[in-house]
Formats: C-alpha cells, sequence, structure tokens
C-alpha cells in the first residue's frame, strides 16, 4: 500500500473511532495545509471535508494559493476574514515590544475558528504540522499546535515536498517558500536560520545516533532549540499532592 494510502486508511480509522463525520483544516496556500487537504479527500471523499480559509493580514498569494488547492481537489470551503477579529483584540491589549506576542495570536484565532466549524458539523480538525515542525516546536501552542490529528507529523518536511509532487498539489505552491505568515516577508527557514533540507539531514541523524560529517555548531543549535521547545511537545505538567 502507497504513503499516501496508509495515512488515509490511519485517518478513515480514527474518524470511525471518534464517531465524526469528517475533516475540517486550514488551507493556508501552503504545502503542508494543501497536501493534508488532498490526503483528507483521499481519505473520505470531498463530501466530508472542509476547507477553512482563514486571512488575517494576509498576503494575497496566500488566498490565491489556498483556493487553488481547493479548486484542484474540489474541496468546499468557507471563509473567514479574522482581520477585524485581530485588530480589535489586539487594540485592546496592553502593549508589547515583543513581536511574537501580537504575532501569534493570529494561529491562535485559526484554532479557535477551526474548533467552531468543526463542533457544528461533528468534524475533526487536521493540523498541517510536520516532523521538523514539530521536531523544532516551530509552531504556536494552542494554535497551529492545537489540532484532533496530524497526518503529516510523522514525516520530515522533505518527505511532504515529495508526498506533494505524489498527490498532484500545484506546483506553485510546491514551490513557495514555506511561511507561517506570521508578518510580511517571514519564512520559516529565515526565522529559524537553518534550512529545511539540512535540518532533516540533522534530525534524520540525530535519529539514528550518527553525526558524523555535520557541522557540530548546526547540530547544537538544532539541540538548543529542540530543548527550549520541550514544553510544546508534553501535556501540561499536574502537581500531584
Amino acid at each position: 500500500m502507497s504513503l499516501p494510502d496508509r495515512i488515509a486508511q490511519w485517518l478513515r480509522q480514527y474518524l470511525e473511532s471518534a464517531g465524526a463525520d469528517g475533516f475540517v483544516f486550514g488551507l493556508s496556500g501552503g504545502v503542508d495545509s494543501a497536501t493534508v487537504a488532498a490526503l483528507a479527500v483521499r481519505a473520505v471523499g470531498t463530501d466530508r471535508v472542509l476547507a477553512a480559509i482563514l486571512p488575517c493580514h494576509s498576503q494575497p498569494d496566500d488566498l490565491h494559493l489556498a483556493r487553488q488547492v481547493a479548486e484542484t481537489f474540489g474541496i468546499p470551503t468557507v471563509t473567514v476574514d479574522l482581520t477585524p477579529v485581530y485588530d480589535a483584540l489586539v487594540a485592546a491589549l496592553p502593549p508589547t515590544e515583543n513581536a511574537l506576542a501580537p504575532a501569534n495570536i493570529k494561529p491562535r484565532l485559526r484554532m479557535i475558528t477551526l474548533y467552531y466549524l468543526a463542533q457544528s458539523h461533528n468534524y475533526l480538525v487536521l493540523g498541517s504540522g510536520n516532523k521538523s515542525e514539530i521536531s523544532m516546536g516551530y509552531y504556536t501552542k494552542y494554535g497551529d499546535g492545537g489540532v484532533d490529528l496530524l497526518p503529516l507529523g510523522g514525516l520530515y518536511k522533505t518527505q511532504v515536498w515529495q508526498l506533494a509532487r505524489e498527490m498532484g498539489v500545484p506546483q506553485e505552491v510546491i514551490d513557495r517558500p514555506p511561511t507561517a505568515g506570521l508578518w510580511p516577508g517571514q519564512t520559516d527557514e529565515g526565522e529559524m536560520g537553518i534550512t529545511y533540507r539540512e535540518l532533516d539531514r540533522i534530525l534524520a541523524a540525530m535519529e539514528v545516533g550518527d553525526l558524523s560529517g555535520l557541522d557540530p555548531a548546526a547540530v547544537e543549535k538544532v539541540r538548543g532549540m529542540m530543548a527550549r521547545s520541550e514544553h510544546k511537545r508534553r501535556m501540561p505538567p499536574i502537581f500531584e499532592p
């Protein structure tokens, strides 16, 4: 059985065990969400999926590519402009010099919207996080990290690109520089300070315990980011009296 078929089977089985009727997911115009969309359709067809397009001070390309993906796979969509909600909330909050604090409101607003749609339809929320991002903690806690299922969570980013090509994701989406869309010009690789290809080589080497031939400084950088984000990969600690 091919990898797409194995993931689709896993999705169907989980959906049945949860007693849910379908899947909802955000479409950002990026390769991860596009691949999740293709997998959801393969799992349950177009009648039991819903793609949410959730602009929030987004770039025009985000909307264009998200709609292109939806048209490619015949996915019904709902568009909710979160810009006014974001602006109102930021205006009500005390000012901060930490640029990430307001930026991370965007994925948290999207999480709220996805769960509203999921509960309205008795659907499960599919996340688009991949193994590279999860390993590094490169996601927003209780934002894009707040999901029910992670069909790409066991695949490195470089594997997601390969899977996307196999599943017919538009080439324009595959070629687009990965970005979380937190601010204009922001890219994943620029923010992390490492390319996905180098990151995946290091993560794969760490997994098998053979770091020979790798840049020691880059390895330490990755280890440091993993250590600082460990709290994201665990449930909240509980004090036991």
